[in-house]
């Protein structure tokens, strides 16, 4: 998809280090604004009242998402795959500040693979136990449903894609899904095609750079329960 790198530089404007993953030109991630990628986690696991759940997550990232899951003491296992081995080795190497508790936690596993592919093969997000379902799937891959980082990603937004996907969950599981845009009532109905449930959750947050508030939205649906 391009080359990846990280950085880390000193920002005056905010008195810290900041830690940002950019594809080519492009920003993936930055430290500077994780309260959506937290909420992400929040949202998706708030509802769910089981003591044992299990949960993947589609992107790593800088590992504030995954790190949110394990702050649920009722996560029994998380697996996360990314498909960038580069971002995978810079927690594992420490380079990451996240890294350090996202790898030692004996809950965790990281996997790297195109979660798209892996849902499109039949393998789901776990290839060490193909078919296994999950009681939440957490997504953080593109930037928007229409803004998505390769033309191979745009079919998981249609139905189809989603029902790949929902075949993974248990029954009364929790798909979510982080966007940089506002809400889109078109992907709503698209989510509300496939699931019992369907929301848009928008997540505000201030900007320092921009010195405004700034607006994520978290899309949260949930399978029917038997």
């Amino acid at each position: 998809m391009g080359e990846i790198s990280l950085r880390r530089r000193w920002d005056p404007q905010v008195g810290k280090e900041v830690y940002e993953i950019k594809l080519d030109d492009e920003f993936l991630m930055s430290s500077l604004f994780t309260v959506a990628e937290v909420q992400l986690a929040h949202l998706a696991l708030g509802s769910l009242s089981r003591t044992e759940v299990d949960v993947a997550v589609g992107g790593l990232g800088l590992g504030f998402t995954a790190s949110a899951v394990l702050d649920h003491p009722n996560v029994r296992s998380l697996v996360v795959v990314e498909a960038l081995g580069e971002v995978i080795d810079w927690h594992q190497g420490g380079l990451i500040p996240a890294g350090a508790g996202v790898t030692s936690d004996r809950r965790c596993r990281l996997v790297n693979g195109d979660f798209f592919a892996m849902l499109r093969s039949g393998t789901g997000p776990d290839p060490a136990q193909p078919g296994r379902r999950f009681h939440a799937i957490i997504v953080d891959i593109d930037h928007s449903p229409r803004h998505v980082l390769a033309p191979s990603h745009a079919e998981f937004y249609l139905p189809a894609g989603l029902r790949r996907l929902a075949e993974y969950l248990h029954s009364g599981g929790v798909f979510a899904l982080w966007s940089n845009d506002p809400p889109d009532q078109e992907f709503v109905a698209v989510l509300a095609e496939v699931f019992a449930a369907a929301e848009a959750e928008v997540v505000r947050f201030h900007n320092p750079l921009q010195g405004r508030e700034a607006v994520n939205t978290v899309y949260v649906a949930r399978t029917p329960s038997r």
